[in-house]
């Protein structure tokens, strides 16, 4: 995969400062202030002309350089040529033009003034009855011409003058031409200079903008992606990219002066369009885009797509036509082939279904007397239908396109791939195949369809999950390999999407499962069995709590507490979770209402609330009923919902955003992390996941980086910052030397019922109180897995939530004494001996006696315990 190019910025040199652009400091940026000494060696050459008027002029005064009457008029001519000298003899040495222009001028500076204070003096001292003024400023305006716009020397070499004549005279008179003379003339020096300055930093973009669009110009014809032309009014070539002419056979310089149409094939028309032949639109000197010719001075049948545009002077004058061409030779053929096949999708070009069936019987039916092995993969794109809902089935159809070609390009000659209908594809490899290889390409085509799309200008972001089977190990059948497959399918999708399974024997269980759990939600939902929780969310900088978290939970009759990333996807596909979202934002606006103070209350906003329209109503009406102040309502939203970034999503939080209520920006880097929404976004907060912040504090982590990096995102944009998932005191100092504004976590307490909330806020305020380990632990896995957990004889069973090589937290036992040892089979024929830490209600820490090697617990989907 060719690397990404970054992006050139317009304009890379800062804007130098006054004094820079005076020439008396150093640039300190990519453009060196050579405006500034860029005519000093002209005043070099022009400076003997200065000296000869005053020469002319001393004679014609009657006080000529040969009449000296005394040491001190030597003094002064012998300083004044010495300086006339230095002007016109420094410049042209080479060590002096090797210098920095801001230490040329310095250098200058004094040479003028004394050239200009030693003429005075010599004159005033030669002749003092005479009066020098107007000869001494016809020298200085001689001067000043030959200085030209480095008016900063011409006024030092004024000041010289001026300075004699006003110490001699000693009138206000003469005081207040001289500070008159010099004001004029230094405003004068400070406007040149900033337009010498502008007019270099034009000309260092320009010089910047062509050496970057020449530079990419080069790189792109070197690649062999395409070509660029040029004609005259004649359409005779003038220019031909050397990759072309290669291609060709033939030299540049023996094709420049031909015509540009000797280059294509006669008849030539673009697909669709056989009136606008590419002669036409030269002719008619109209442009064009991606005309298909067939290339002519070729030996074999070669196909151009070929773009132009007339180019016109600044009177509107044709100059000719300049364009760029790439081949199509192979996209033809393409089309050709799948034109003559019939076993292909018509919509993406792969293989339909009725292939992919041919080719799985084929693939598993009996060779020799011994059952064929192949791999079928099932998949199903993740989030297609809204794009279907919101962007319609044309552009459904060539998102679809687009990840046939993405597959395509995956799975190259490795398998047949192919369209099942709908968004669900297939994916068959004969042979026997290497799980760890299966599951590299799995993650590779999952990594690629998760990459952004554009569609109809709008950039699209979808997911893809993977069920494998494989024959004969899941099946003899087509039917049993395609149902088998299906359940990893779907094994896949329920634990949380974008992942691949292989199929096992318990995942008819794992189906079954989950329909119950379908049905106990909707009853839950009907009869009021869900409740909320919050936790609190501290400044970091006076410990107050400002506010708490609303998070959702289930006790089920049976099953115990089932965490909403159990229960929350399932909501999300039977379309129960717009139910169950109102619900939470009138029950959290109906217990904040009673909270003392401003406290606030954030909610978690599905995507699917958030797309729907009335969603803006349901808020006002919540904040209505239970005159909840808007600004203490604040919504959690996902970088998911800018999945289909286009005018709804603008849309819906103008219209939030009216309401006066809170945004924040939920899990900020684990989704779709993209800086662009951010820019017109109307966010309050970044919420940091608790995947950064969990083990920050660990020597070696490059958390705290990430988090240091995202708080100075946040403050540049005038956000708050809140770090999630904090839980020891090592993590709490980190966040706060990181400057993150709140903090949220098990290190102030879990979370807790409303009635404990406003219990909590009568008898201690919003003060909040530190609790948790005072350092981080190993890093733990997240996972949902049923254990066996062996006990004096008892078997017991319980589910760990997360788990490290030194310890797990174990939930399902109530009220386990601390230092009660336990024997927990981890995985089949896996026990590892632990002892209870901790323990509350029904969750427990525990320690491993001995490190456990999380490799050997094999990746299987989620199961929860029937009663």
């Amino acid at each position: 995969m060719n690397p990404v190019r970054p992006a050139f910025p317009e304009s890379t040199a800062p804007s130098p400062g006054l004094m820079t652009s005076l020439g008396l400091a150093e640039s300190g940026g990519d453009v060196s202030a050579t405006w500034v000494s860029r005519a000093f060696l002209l005043i070099a050459a022009l400076w003997p002309l200065v000296l000869l008027a005053k020469i002319c002029i001393s004679a014609l005064y009657g006080a000529p350089f040969h009449h000296i009457a005394s040491p001190w008029q030597s003094i002064l001519l012998a300083a004044m040529l010495l300086a006339d000298g230095a002007l016109m003899i420094a410049p042209r040495q080479s060590r002096f033009r090797a210098l920095m222009p801001h230490v040329q001028m310095w250098l200058m500076l004094p040479m003028a003034f004394l050239s200009g204070l030693t003429f005075s003096l010599w004159c005033n001292v030669t002749a003092p009855s005479l009066h020098f003024i107007v000869p001494e400023f016809a020298v200085a305006l001689l001067a000043v011409c030959i200085f030209g716009d480095r008016r900063l020397l011409g006024l030092s070499y004024f000041l010289g003058v001026l300075l004699v004549s006003v110490m001699q005279q000693g009138g206000w008179m003469q005081a207040g031409l001289a500070v008159s003379c010099v004001s004029v003339m230094l405003i004068a020096t400070v406007r040149q200079a900033r337009v010498d300055r502008d007019q270099a930093m034009l000309r260092y973009r320009q010089e910047l903008r062509a050496q970057r669009s020449d530079r990419l110009l080069h790189e792109y014809e070197r690649s062999g992606r395409g070509w660029f032309w040029e004609t005259d009014r004649q359409g005779l070539l003038v220019y031909l990219s050397k990759t072309l002419a290669t291609t060709l056979g033939r030299p540049v310089e023996q094709l420049i002066g031909q015509p540009f149409t000797d280059l294509v094939g006669p008849g030539n028309r673009p697909h669709g369009d056989g009136e606008r032949t590419l002669g036409f639109h030269l002719s008619a000197r109209s442009g064009f885009t991606e005309v298909a010719v067939q290339a002519a001075m070729m030996n074999e049948e070669r196909w151009w797509s070929i773009s132009g545009q007339p180019v016109f002077n600044e009177y509107g004058q044709f100059q000719g036509f300049r364009g760029s061409g790439t081949d199509l030779t192979e996209i033809k053929r393409s089309q050709a082939e799948v034109a003559r096949l019939a076993q292909f999708d018509s919509l993406t070009g792969l293989a339909n279904r009725v292939q992919i069936m041919q080719a799985l019987e084929h693939s598993i039916k009996s060779i020799n007397g011994q059952m064929g092995e192949c791999t079928l993969m099932m998949l199903d794109l993740d989030r297609f239908k809204s794009v279907n809902d919101t962007l319609g089935h044309p552009a459904g159809d060539a998102l679809l396109r687009q990840v046939s070609e993405r597959l395509l390009r995956v799975v190259g000659n490795q398998g047949l791939v192919g369209r099942q209908g709908g968004d669900e594809f297939k994916i068959l490899l004969v042979g026997r195949q290497d799980p760890a290889v299966l599951g590299h390409l799995a993650q590779a085509i999952i990594s690629t369809i998760s990459q952004p799309y554009k569609i109809e200008d709008t950039s699209v972001v979808i997911g893809v999950s993977i069920g494998i089977s494989h024959c004969p190990h899941d099946g003899v059948t087509t039917d049993a390999l395609i149902r088998n497959a299906d359940l990893a399918l779907y094994a896949a999708k329920g634990n949380g999407r974008g992942v691949y399974r292989f199929y096992s024997s318990d995942m008819h269980a794992d189906a079954e499962d989950r329909r119950r759990l379908e049905e106990d939600l909707r009853d839950a939902l009907a009869t009021d069995a869900l409740h909320l929780v919050y936790q609190p969310v501290v400044s970091s900088v006076t410990e107050q709590i400002t506010g708490y978290e609303a998070l959702l939970r289930w006790q089920h009759p049976r099953r115990g507490l089932i965490g909403p990333d159990i229960f929350i996807p399932i909501a999300e596909d039977t379309g129960l979770i717009a139910q169950i979202g109102d619900w939470v934002i009138r029950t959290a606006c109906k217990d904040a209402a009673q909270w003392v103070g401003s406290t606030r209350v954030a909610v978690n906003v599905s995507p699917i609330q958030f797309a729907n329209p009335s969603f803006p109503s349901t808020i006002m009406n919540a904040l209505a009923s239970t005159q909840l102040s808007p600004e203490r309502l604040e919504l959690e939203i996902t970088e998911s919902v800018f999945l289909n970034d286009n005018a709804d999503t603008d849309s819906m939080f103008a219209r939030l955003k009216a309401l006066g209520v809170r945004l924040a920006l939920d899990d900020f880097g684990t989704g779709y992390s993209s800086l662009g929404y951010l820019k017109k976004a109307p966010f309050d907060k970044i919420k940091i996941d608790q995947s950064f912040v969990r083990g920050a504090a660990i020597k070696g982590n490059r958390n705290s980086a990430i988090i240091k990096a995202i708080v100075s995102l946040a403050e540049a944009l005038g956000m708050d910052t809140t770090a999630e998932g904090a839980e020891t005191h090592d993590e709490l100092d980190l966040i706060r030397q990181l400057g993150c504004s709140h903090v949220q976590g098990y290190v102030y307490g879990r979370p807790m019922g409303a009635a404990e909330v406003l219990e909590r806020q009568l008898s201690a305020g919003t003060a909040a109180k530190v609790e948790g380990f005072k350092s981080s632990r190993p890093e733990r896995k997240s996972m949902l897995r049923t254990v066996a957990v062996h006990n004096d004889g008892d078997i017991y069973s319980a589910r760990i939530r997360n788990i490290s090589a030194t310890g797990a937290l174990v939930e399902g036992l109530w009220d386990v004494p601390e230092g009660t040892t336990f024997i927990i089979e981890l995985a089949d024929n896996y026990f590892a001996d632990a002892v209870a830490h901790w323990s509350k209600d029904d969750r427990m820490g525990v320690e491993f006696r001995e490190a456990v090697d999380l490799s050997r617990l094999k990746t299987t989907t989620r199961r929860l315990l029937a009663s």
